[in-house]
């Protein structure tokens, strides 16, 4: 049996496929599983035990693409991504084709009118409701990131004391996911113990850098666009715990059980993205307001100009639920 699972974006969308494939290769463990993701998420699933072959979208030739897909004559097609592209898919490779509900209109509803329909049930979840006709059951070992066999990482080589730091990750694909400048320095110059910063590119960067020039005596060790995702993952792996908008890295954190303190801005955990299974001491940050949610997804600037659902959040609250995580550790 030949299966394709498609998941084309983003990082932290393709960490939380991982029990899929895990529970798809329990219930076929002789199956030959791709997965099929763009280019530069490859990393994010080429190391898993569960994954055969990782096939690679071709986005400025598509048809090429197809061509190597319909070559490959699956039994099976799990669509985890569900847009015009996978539909496309589903036409020309002509075979049993299984999807999961988006809840796009509920979730127009709430974004548009804040008519909130949506169910209490996290996107994984609904993932394998999908799979019941296959009878895959969710096995409820929650997520996981992969790293090389060969990986290795020493954290001496930064200075890094083990286990004693606090990650914070500054970025974000969306300008209103990104916690901004000052409510990161309150955070900062609040919390105890060292910290390290964590992000990559070019604006994630000059904002880190922002950040460090506002400091003084505080432990803080910038290390935005120095490390791999796979690095970075590590850090947070070894850490006490991360702060973060709704961002990757907050579901990589959630693989490794690690405590996080999630500061949502434009976007909701109703629309099931939330850290799955998440570790004791992980909280949800939101300021209650009638214009949130303003987007499913993230927008450049704040639509009403306020940005209140970042600048107004609770810091003192943020940095009592670190402090509470530490002393329990």
């Amino acid at each position: 049996m030949k299966i394709l699972v498609i998941r084309f974006s983003s990082i932290g969308d393709i960490v939380l496929t991982s029990p899929i494939t895990r529970c798809v290769r329990n219930k076929y463990p002789n199956a030959e599983i791709h997965y099929l993701t763009k280019s530069k998420f490859t990393s994010l699933v080429e190391y898993s035990n569960d994954i055969n072959e990782v096939k690679t979208l071709d986005e400025k030739d598509e048809n090429n693409t197809i061509k190597q897909l319909v070559q490959e004559k699956y039994d099976l097609v799990i669509d985890l991504h569900k847009n015009l592209r996978t539909w496309k898919l589903k036409r020309v490779l002509n075979t049993r084709w299984i999807s999961y509900n988006k809840l796009n209109i509920k979730k127009w509803l709430f974004v548009n009118f804040k008519i909130n329909l949506l169910p209490e049930k996290h996107l994984v979840d609904r993932y394998f409701d999908s799979l019941v006709s296959l009878g895959i059951e969710n096995d409820k070992r929650g997520i996981e990131f992969y790293f090389p066999k060969d990986f290795q990482y020493d954290l001496l080589q930064h200075n890094l004391p083990t286990r004693k730091y606090t990650a914070i990750s500054i970025g974000g694909t969306y300008y209103t996911k990104q916690i901004p400048i000052n409510i990161l320095l309150e955070i900062i110059e609040k919390i105890n113990g060292p910290l390290v910063l964590l992000g990559g590119g070019k604006s994630d960067l000059a904002k880190a850098e922002a950040i460090i020039s506002e400091l003084n005596s505080k432990v803080v060790f910038n290390l935005v666009d120095k490390l791999t995702l796979h690095e970075s993952a590590y850090l947070i792996k070894k850490s006490n715990g991360l702060i973060t908008g709704d961002t990757g890295l907050m579901h990589v954190a959630s693989a490794f059980q690690i405590p996080i303190q999630i500061i949502w801005g434009n976007t909701h955990s109703s629309f099931g993205m939330s850290p799955y299974l998440p570790a004791p001491g992980t909280q949800s940050h939101r300021v209650k307001l009638p214009c949130n949610p303003c987007s499913k997804l993230g927008t450049k600037k704040c639509p009403r100009g306020h940005f209140k659902c970042m600048n107004d959040q609770n810091v003192e609250q943020i940095v009592k639920n670190c402090q509470s995580v530490d002393t329990a550790q």
